[in-house]
């Protein structure tokens, strides 16, 4: 099966190799604002229309198998009415692009969205045209946002109009782009313990030539509907020293001004974090009138703290209450329950009456702590195991802690000894 026979018969995405690099076709979809119900007062929605972009030159690792595939070849019959984007990536490279290669092999959903991409201070029509994509892997921490060129055509009567775009084809039927510049993480979500440190993934590339010496990067964070920076560099490209100023709203929030700049490292570190840290964090790279963006879910984590009030469980005739402390977790969803396990048993037995729970309780540092009471059954026997059991999301596993019902210890010979001198000594003060 040829390439175009490959994209013709709907598969997500293609793959081939030459000389080390490769070309990756992608299904996508143009996302474009539209006209809200009636065009009157219902407000904006969104169109998607199916797309293909064609990244040509993507690198390809010395030890990738050379199979005997062919490369990209477009439709014969060039088409007005699809929409094929072509663009050279060779520079700036996408980072982690072998992910692009192994997903349709993998299984993996690639997303990809293509959106108009308007420069800041854009008026000139006769620009060219900027596309933004968006392309995430399912289940794979690789996100990228591209900003595509349009290159110039020379129009005759015979060149060939998109008729969405309304944009000029190529021979071959292929919007002709470049990718100019790309902001990119190796991560999506991550979880820090609480008063711990974290790393929030953020790099930019750009091509050989800088699009500007100016540069701005901003990380914002978004929680339960509200927002806030946490900090912001503005630097220049071409000298570290004396250029960059940087301002951090959140304290114990920093960035590498050097990698930065020689890397295009926009990682930003977060010290002792907090509660309050956790949500949607936003970093924006802007540099000169282009700016893309990346985000990344933090998840703050505390394991709870879990313990029993006796160490012992001697066994009563009158009821006896055995409590488990669970402590100092986050977040909250927390879940606790009491089994027995005797030793005539082979698998534990959950104990449902006679349960009760506390309320949940808030320490300052936002953690949380809860605790649960059994009222020990009358019928336990003796050597059975008392469990208790929590689960919790900072947990890879459910822990437990354990006490071991005991009969009552028998009468000392000591005492029995002692009461009887007692007694003795008694009936002789009596007699006399």
């Amino acid at each position: 099966m040829t390439m175009i026979e490959l994209v013709l018969s709907g598969f997500f995405m293609t793959c081939v190799y030459a000389n080390g690099v490769a070309d990756v076709v992608l299904s996508c979809a143009l996302v474009e604002e539209g006209v809200g119900l009636g065009g009157m007062g219902g407000g904006s929605l969104f169109t998607r229309t199916p797309a293909t972009l064609v990244l040509r030159d993507v690198a390809v690792a010395p030890d990738e198998s050379l199979e005997a595939l062919t490369p990209f070849v477009p439709p014969s019959i060039p088409d007005p009415d699809a929409i094929l984007f072509e663009a050279k990536v060779s520079s700036p490279d996408i980072p982690d692009a072998a992910v692009l290669l192994h997903a349709d092999c993998n299984e993996q959903e690639v997303m990809c969205e293509i959106s108009r991409y308007s420069p800041r201070g854009s008026q000139d029509s006769s620009e060219p045209t900027y596309f933004m994509v968006s392309l995430n892997v399912e289940g794979v921490d690789f996100s990228t946002a591209l900003i595509l060129q349009t290159l110039t055509l020379e129009r005759d009567q015979s060149t060939l109009i998109q008729n969405k775009l309304n944009l000029p084809l190529s021979q071959s039927g292929t919007l002709l782009t470049e990718v100019i510049f790309l902001v990119f993480s190796h991560v999506k979500s991550v979880s820090a313990p609480l008063r711990g440190d974290v790393l929030l993934n953020c790099g930019f590339k750009q091509p050989d030539t800088p699009l500007a010496q100016e540069l701005d990067i901003e990380w914002r964070l978004q929680h339960r509907g509200k927002g806030r920076k946490v900090l912001e560099m503005k630097t220049r490209l071409d000298d570290v020293e004396g250029t960059t100023v940087m301002h951090a709203d959140r304290r114990g929030s920093s960035m590498d001004a050097a990698q930065v700049v020689g890397e295009g490292n926009a990682s930003v570190t977060l010290n002792k974090l907090k509660v309050m840290d956790e949500g949607t964090y936003i970093c924006t790279v802007s540099v000169g009138v282009f700016h893309a963006q990346q985000v990344i879910q933090l998840h703050v984590i505390q394991p709870p703290q879990v313990t029993l009030s006796e160490e012992k469980l001697v066994l009563e005739t009158s009821p006896q209450t055995l409590s488990c402390h669970c402590s100092k977790y986050y977040p909250l969803d927390s879940q606790m329950e009491w089994l027995s396990l005797s030793p005539t048993d082979t698998e534990p037995i959950v104990l449902k009456d006679q349960v009760s729970l506390s309320s949940h309780r808030q320490h300052g540092d936002g953690s949380y702590s809860l605790s649960s009471h059994l009222t020990v059954p009358s019928d336990i026997s003796p050597g059975t195991k008392i469990i208790c059991k929590v689960s919790h999301p900072a947990l890879d596993a459910p822990l437990s802690v354990s006490v071991l019902a005991e009969s009552p210890e028998p009468a000392s010979y000591w005492w029995v000894l002692g009461f009887l001198i007692i007694t003795v000594l008694f009936f002789y003060q009596v007699m006399r």
